[in-house]
């Protein structure tokens, strides 16, 4: 199951409060405004700023 779109446009970084997209694969939002992706777990998004992955990380493979 994918994240539905109306979700997607009401999604925000919780750090910065921008809006979110969803990166090339579907497994993350990314926040180009704070660089990092919020992972996508089991198809629920978790936006929580300690879980976030740096983009430059988050584009070499780590997930975590």
């Amino acid at each position: 199951m994918a994240i539905h779109p109306e979700l997607l446009e009401i999604l925000a970084c919780p750090t910065c409060k921008k809006p979110v997209q969803l990166t090339e694969e579907k497994e993350g939002l990314a926040c180009e405004a704070c660089a990092v992706v919020y992972p996508i777990r089991e198809d629920i998004p978790v936006m929580l700023s300690h879980e976030a992955v740096s983009l430059e990380d988050w584009k070499q493979g780590t997930r975590q």
